[in-house]
């Protein structure tokens, strides 16, 4: 098995860790940072604002099993595409939505997968979801990894309460 990783930013990395951890093929969610300027940066200055680094998820998988078509159709379905200064009630760069792409196939794939969104007219505004290339992946904290299975009652409150299970139930 070639192992393959793909990394997405759709607001508080909490919530992108589940919608992907269960499907087959899904090796590894990993919670964490990246696209800043700081190396090994902690929550609380990721919070600050200052490193520019962006909540994000490392995804490993087993492309013989789940392509990266298929992850991108799972994020997009996480997300509010067309919000470029977060993602629900989480505001500013650091939970702004972007594809981090590995390399010019999955590159073309995001920048399809954008087109299509966009071509679907599932959304009246622009679909603003940025695509960058990869930076170095920081994992976060402990306590940050498989909050959903960790603090279940919790994580449930939060993807309620921010407004992001709401709008998925809506627009997807």
């Amino acid at each position: 098995m070639a192992e393959k990783k793909a990394i997405f930013a759709g607001g508080c990395f909490w919530c992108m860790v589940q919608p992907f951890d269960q499907y087959p093929g899904i090796i590894s969610v990993v919670s964490g940072y990246t696209g800043g300027h700081v190396p090994n940066p902690t929550y609380q200055e990721v919070c600050r604002g200052n490193t520019g680094h962006t909540e994000a998820v490392e995804i490993t998988y087993d492309p013989d099993v789940i392509s990266y078509e298929d992850l991108l159709k799972i994020y997009w379905q996480q997300t509010d595409p067309t919000d470029a200064m977060g993602q629900f009630v989480d505001r500013g760069d650091s939970y702004r939505p972007v594809i981090f792409y590995a390399d010019e196939e999955q590159k073309q794939a995001a920048f399809d997968s954008k087109a299509a969104l966009e071509a679907s007219g599932r959304f009246d505004d622009p679909i603003v979801t940025q695509i960058e290339p990869a930076q170095t992946f920081y994992p976060a904290e402990d306590y940050h990894q498989d909050f959903y299975k960790k603090n279940p009652e919790h994580y449930q409150r939060y993807r309620r309460g921010s407004g992001r299970q709401s709008f998925i139930d809506e627009n997807w």
